[in-house]
């Protein structure tokens, strides 16, 4: 890797080798202004690291260059200013000008799944095809977003097929969001690729922020990514529907939770029950599934548990109370606790169910802003039941009344959640 600071900024592409003859950036992260390549970006720059963060959103890049994260991101806020100012980190909208002008170039595209279930290659490939024209010889092209197993195998053979001498490799990003920053320097950094001295490079670009890292071949280190996932969404999974026993039968699935977990290490990794959604858990259940034939059957499970968690609470209010003549609230939209990405949230869907059983929803949240939401306390005075979608920290001392009909599925509030 070249010395930080080094390199002269007219740098250039030697067009006739196709080869980097004058480095700009260590790095490009293409898809760099989201929840996955704004704090790697950021945590690089941080460290010293030239880097771009190159992306398609104008008014983000906007938000970036003036020291604003656009989503919320412990700590990440303190580093962007001071790259900024020290001219480690960069933004850019062109990839022309650019990715060619980088050692490593690192991608965050993630295989989605179709409104059928199966994975969707083409986003990458077209991603991808659009990047080629700008790759050169000699570059660390890196998958950091989860991919269908066998897809960076796949990519690799695309670019020598377009000529391209470039070394590829999968990288996964391990975090949680709002923990990025912390995450990225404290978390064992699994790395994949075709040759030992893929592997090597993968060691220098992540050098910066932790040096505990795992070799694996990129086969198993896509499905240690998915199978990571996957297996989170199952233990929530199993949570949701020991809740749903206990609560068809009248029992207060928190007081046994704490029975099966105090102070017993067997029990310990079971969660609590609560809406298991967001842009990755479900996808990749349905990535594994589709990778097997459509036999991996515990997943299918998981998806209907965590998916008709929803309904069974809509349903369970429907036999304690009359919802066409009752306002409903939904207190929370994001996905998961303190978060303002609503991606995927089972909020929304939650919201659906009760648009058509009951005769008024009102939703809130207090990290996202939509102009059809009202506040914490307006929904407390509109609405007969209040349903917590998120448990957001500010939520926990939020008044309400005790004539309200409450489902706490989270136990935020501490009387557990027997409907």
């Amino acid at each position: 890797m070249a010395t930080v600071g080094s390199r002269s900024r007219t740098g250039h592409l030697d067009a006739n080798r196709g080869t980097l003859s004058n480095k700009l950036y260590d790095v490009v992260v293409v898809g760099g202004f989201g929840h996955v390549g704004l704090p790697l970006a950021v945590s690089l720059a941080g460290a010293g690291r030239q880097v771009c963060a190159l992306d398609i959103n104008a008014e983000v890049e906007k938000q970036i260059k003036a020291g604003k994260v656009p989503f919320k991101e412990d700590g990440c806020e303190e580093v962007l200013r001071s790259a900024l100012a020290r001219g480690t980190l960069h933004t850019s909208l062109d990839a022309a000008t650019t990715v060619s002008r980088a050692e490593v170039v690192v991608v965050v595209i993630g295989t989605p799944v179709d409104r059928h279930l199966n994975p969707e290659f083409e986003p990458i490939r077209a991603l991808m095809d659009s990047l080629s024209e700008y790759l050169v010889d000699g570059q660390l092209v890196v998958l950091r977003s989860t991919v269908y197993p066998g897809t960076t195998d796949r990519l690799k053979r695309l670019l020598v097929d377009s000529g391209k001498d470039v070394e590829v490799a999968f990288c996964p990003e391990r975090i949680a969001e709002g923990h990025a920053m912390e995450e990225l320097q404290t978390l064992p950094q699994i790395i994949s690729s075709f040759s030992a001295d893929g592997v090597r490079r993968c060691r220098e670009l992540f050098a910066p922020l932790t040096t505990d890292v795992v070799e694996l071949a990129p086969i198993e280190a896509e499905l240690a990514k998915l199978f990571t996932n996957t297996w989170r969404y199952t233990l929530f999974a199993t949570a949701n529907q020991f809740y749903m026993l206990a609560n068809d039968h009248g029992a207060d699935f928190y007081r046994i939770h704490h029975a099966m977990t105090h102070n017993y290490p067997r029990a310990k990794d079971l969660p609590k029950p609560g809406f298991a959604a967001g842009p990755c858990l479900f996808k990749d259940a349905m990535q594994l599934a589709a990778f097997n034939n459509n036999r991996f059957y515990l997943g299918h499970a998981a998806m209907l548990v965590n998916e008709g968690l929803p309904n069974y609470l809509v349903d369970r209010l429907k036999r304690r109370c009359d919802l066409t003549k009752l306002t409903v609230g939904v207190l929370g939209m994001a996905f998961k606790a303190n978060s303002d990405d609503m991606r995927e949230s089972l909020s929304y869907k939650l919201r659906k169910v009760l648009a058509f059983e009951s005769a008024r929803v009102v939703c809130s949240d207090v990290y996202i802003h939509d102009p059809g939401f009202v506040s914490a306390e307006e929904l407390v005075s509109q609405a007969d039941v209040i349903v917590l979608g998120a448990p957001h920290r500010e939520y926990r001392d939020l008044p309400i009344p005790s004539d309200k009909v409450v489902v706490d599925i989270w136990n935020m509030w501490g009387e557990g959640c027997v409907l």
